[in-house]
C-alpha cells in the first residue's frame, strides 16, 4: 500500500488564516496578562475576547494602503473590537507577533514531521528484521567488496533516522521561543511578566534575551535540521536508485497497476518517487543556505531576512513533510529480490572470500605481503578469464601447501558474513 500525501494537515500551518490566528492569540494572551497586572479592565478584556476577529479580504485591502502587514491586521481587528481595541498591542512591537507566532507555526510543523520520521523509522526497522540475515553484495567504490546483508543496510538507516529524530527534537525545543520584549528587546514599555504569561499560554519559553527580533541562529538550526533530514532521505532514495538499475535489479519501488514509466518505451519501470525524493533535497538544501545568510542582521534588526523567511520556512516544513511521507510509502511497497541478490554475489565466481583466504594464510604464519601477493595473483586471474576462484586456489601449490582442503571450506563459508549480525542489531536497538 503506497502512503498518500494530503497536504492540508501541513498547509494549513502555513496558512494566512492560521498565521492570522496565531497573531490574534498572541495579542489576546497579552491583553490578559496586562489585566492580571492591573493595568487594563478585566472587562475590556472580556469584550476584546468576545469581539475580536479580522477578514483576510478586509487586511489586504487596508495592506495595500499601509504596506504594513500587522498594521492592517491590528486595524481591521479594531473594526471589530472598538472602544477596546486601544488595549490590544499595548507596548508591543510587530516582531513580537511576527516572530512569536512564527515560532508557533514551526513547532507545530515540527510535530507533523516528527510523526512522519517516527513512522519511516518503523517501516525501516521492519524491513531491517525481515531481512536480518538476507545475504546481499556489499559496495565500496560501486564495485563488489564483500558480502553483507539487507537487513543491515536497513539498520543503518534506522539509526540515521534515529539521529534525525533527535536532531529535530533539540530544533525544536529551539525555536519553540516568543519574544514580546518590544521595540528593542529593553521591555522599556512592557513588563516581562506579560511575555512570561503568553508564552506559557502558547506553549512557548520566553527568550532569555531578545532584539526587537528573536535571534535566527534558531532559525538557521532549525532550517539546517531539515536540511540533513532531507539529505538522508536522498541518500536513502539514491540507494534505491542504484538497486533499481537493470543490471543490478536488488530492489525496486512500487509500480502500481496502470503506472507507465516511459512515454516511449512500455517496460520502463523508472524509480521515479525516488528521484522525486533526491531531487527535491536539493530545494531543502538550498533554503538552509538562505536561512544561514539571515543570522546577520544590522543592529537590533533589520528587514533582510523577513521576506526570505515568508519563502524557505514554508516551503521546507512543506517539502520536507512531503518527501516523508513519499519515502514511507516506497519503502512499505518496497520489492525486494532476494534471488537476485545472491546471483549478485555469485556473478564475481568466488572473488568475495578474498580477504577471509589472505587472512586464513596470515594465521597460518603466512607474511600479509606474501599473502596479498598469492590471492590477487589467483583473483587476478578469475577476474580476466572469467574462471572459477576456488577452483584456480585449490590448483595453486604455494596456496595449498599452507593450508588444507578442509581449512580452504571454511574460507568459502558465506556464515562469517552473518556472524555479528544480531550484534549490531542489539547496539542498534532491533532486537
Amino acid at each position: 500500500m503506497i502512503a498518500r500525501y494530503t497536504l492540508p494537515e501541513m498547509g494549513a500551518i502555513w496558512s494566512e488564516e492560521n498565521k492570522l490566528n496565531n497573531w490574534l492569540k498572541i495579542e489576546i494572551a497579552a491583553c490578559e496578562a496586562w489585566a492580571e497586572l492591573g493595568k487594563i479592565p478585566q472587562e475590556a478584556v472580556e469584550a476584546i475576547k468576545r469581539k475580536a476577529a479580522f477578514n483576510i479580504e478586509r487586511i489586504r485591502e487596508i495592506e495595500a494602503e499601509v504596506h504594513h502587514d500587522v498594521i492592517a491586521f491590528l486595524t481591521n481587528v479594531a473594526e471589530y473590537v472598538g472602544e477596546e481595541s486601544k488595549y490590544i498591542h499595548l507596548g508591543m512591537t510587530s516582531s513580537d507577533i511576527l516572530d512569536t507566532g512564527l515560532a508557533m507555526q514551526m513547532r507545530d510543523a515540527s510535530d507533523l514531521i516528527m510523526d512522519k520520521m517516527v513512522r519511516l523509522k518503523e517501516v525501516i526497522g521492519e524491513k531491517a528484521r525481515r531481512y536480518k540475515y538476507t545475504l546481499i553484495i556489499g559496495r565500496t567504490h560501486g564495485i563488489h567488496g564483500e558480502p553483507t546483508t539487507f537487513g543491515l543496510k536497513m539498520a543503518l538507516w534506522y539509526a540515521e533516522m534515529e539521529r534525525n529524530i533527535e536532531r529535530l527534537r533539540q530544533a525544536r525545543e529551539n525555536i519553540a521561543y516568543g519574544a514580546i520584549s518590544g521595540a528593542v528587546g529593553n521591555f522599556a514599555h512592557l513588563d516581562p511578566r506579560v511575555e512570561e504569561y503568553v508564552c506559557a499560554k502558547l506553549g512557548l519559553k520566553p527568550c532569555p534575551v531578545s532584539t526587537q527580533i528573536i535571534q535566527r541562529d534558531r532559525h538557521a538550526q532549525f532550517m539546517c535540521t531539515l536540511a540533513v533530514i532531507a539529505s538522508s532521505l536522498e541518500k536513502m532514495a539514491t540507494e534505491i536508485r542504484n538497486l533499481q538499475r537493470t543490471d543490478i535489479l536488488e530492489v525496486e519501488e512500487p509500480f502500481r497497476k496502470g503506472q507507465k514509466g516511459s512515454s516511449a518505451m512500455p517496460h520502463k519501470r523508472n524509480p521515479m518517487m525516488s528521484e522525486r525524493v533526491a531531487g527535491l533535497s536539493r530545494v531543502v538544501r538550498a533554503n538552509a543556505l538562505a536561512a544561514l545568510e539571515n543570522v546577520a542582521l544590522w543592529h537590533e534588526r533589520d528587514l533582510t531576512h523577513s521576506s526570505v523567511e515568508r519563502v524557505i520556512i514554508p516551503d521546507s516544513c512543506i517539502l520536507v513533510d512531503y518527501m516523508l511521507a513519499k519515502f514511507t510509502g516506497i519503502m512499505e511497497g518496497l520489492v525486494v529480490y532476494e534471488d537476485n541478490m545472491r546471483e549478485n554475489i555469485n556473478r564475481t565466481r568466488g572473488l568475495v572470500f578474498s580477504q577471509e583466504l589472505m587472512l586464513a594464510l596470515v594465521k597460518k604464519g603466512m607474511l600479509r605481503e606474501e599473502a596479498y601477493r598469492l590471492v590477487q595473483r589467483n583473483a587476478m586471474k578469475s577476474w580476466e578469464e572469467k574462471l572459477d576462484f576456488k577452483e584456480l586456489v585449490t590448483a595453486d601449490e604455494d596456496i595449498m601447501k599452507v593450508i588444507s582442503p578442509e581449512e580452504l571450506e571454511k574460507v568459502f563459508d558465506l556464515s562469517i558474513y552473518t556472524a555479528n549480525v544480531d550484534y549490531i542489531f542489539k547496539r542498534c536497538g532491533l532486537e
